[in-house]
């Protein structure tokens, strides 16, 4: 089974801070990590690697410093990484982004053969769009499913697959053909850790890089900031609260401690208390 997981390298988001005049998000001297939900639809690549066989690629697009990302999902169990990387990709939105990454799937595919599944994190903890994989499906004419929190069921050899996903109300239930593009949820599964001989490839491996002229990129108008129809108008913090938590002295029991919560509620909110009443009534 050949599996791609498309991963991106984001500013850690605990130690983002936000320029006071500029208001533009300050990324000089912040750590940067793995995309948390990325490394979910890693782990799910690697489980059906090893249970069907076959090998992981993992792909990003981004600066020559996010090799080390993609050295350590090396070090975690797979086994190819690349790195796609030109002037030409700065400033790109989803829109632009897609574009390239769809490009260089096509490439993949072409230098190594078709793809079974392609993997991607539902969002990303930096942008919160949400859309890059589902762009890429769109690009690619692939079948997609996003929102999975679980993989049920693969079959190889009828080269089906069924997942559940998360939906407004409850969760479906839905089986399709492969190949197509599964957006997993955070939480997912147990990211490993991996082992000292992965990791020990992974300082040594060589991060295939390519520009936009190696993933046979040939409109560059579509790429970057020429390609890029976003334009964001202002970034800012929010605003830090001035209400301090209320202490609730607990009761007794746990019925006394969460009626003494409900009336710190309804005594800060009244009104709130006024639409519970009516609503317990069936008025």
């Amino acid at each position: 089974m050949k599996i791609l997981v498309c991963i991106k390298q984001v500013p850690d988001s605990a130690q983002i801070r936000v320029h006071p005049v500029t208001n533009t998000i300050m990324r000089q001297g912040v750590p940067t990590i793995i995309n948390p939900y990325d490394l979910f639809s890693l782990e799910e690549a690697l489980k059906l690697r090893d249970k069907f066989g076959g090998e992981v690629t993992v792909l990003t697009m981004g600066p020559p410093m996010a090799e080390n990302a993609l050295r350590k999902t090396l070090a975690i169990g797979a086994d190819r990484a690349i790195l796609l990387t030109d002037r030409f990709f700065a400033g790109a939105d989803t829109l632009a982004t897609t574009y390239a990454l769809a490009q260089a799937i096509r490439k993949i595919q072409k230098t190594w053969g078709d793809l079974d599944l392609v993997f991607t994190g539902k969002q990303t903890i930096d942008g919160d769009t949400a859309q890059v994989g589902p762009g890429v499906a769109k690009r690619l004419d692939l079948l997609q499913l996003t929102y999975v929190s679980k993989i049920v069921e693969a079959d190889a050899e009828k080269r089906e697959v069924v997942i559940e996903r998360r939906a407004e109300g409850g969760t479906q239930v839905l089986k399709t053909k492969m190949p197509c593009l599964i957006a997993m949820l955070e939480g997912t599964n147990e990211v490993r850790r991996g082992s000292i001989s992965d990791s020990l490839r992974a300082a040594r491996a060589e991060i295939i890089t390519w520009s936009a002229k190696d993933a046979e990129i040939e409109d560059l108008t579509k790429c970057g900031l020429k390609g890029s129809p976003t334009i964001v108008k202002k970034v800012f913090a929010p605003t830090p609260r001035t209400e301090r938590a209320a202490f609730v002295e607990p009761g007794k029991t746990a019925g006394e401690s969460a009626d003494a919560i409900l009336e710190a509620i309804f005594k800060r909110h009244p009104a709130l208390k006024e639409d519970m009443t009516k609503l317990a009534s069936g008025f």
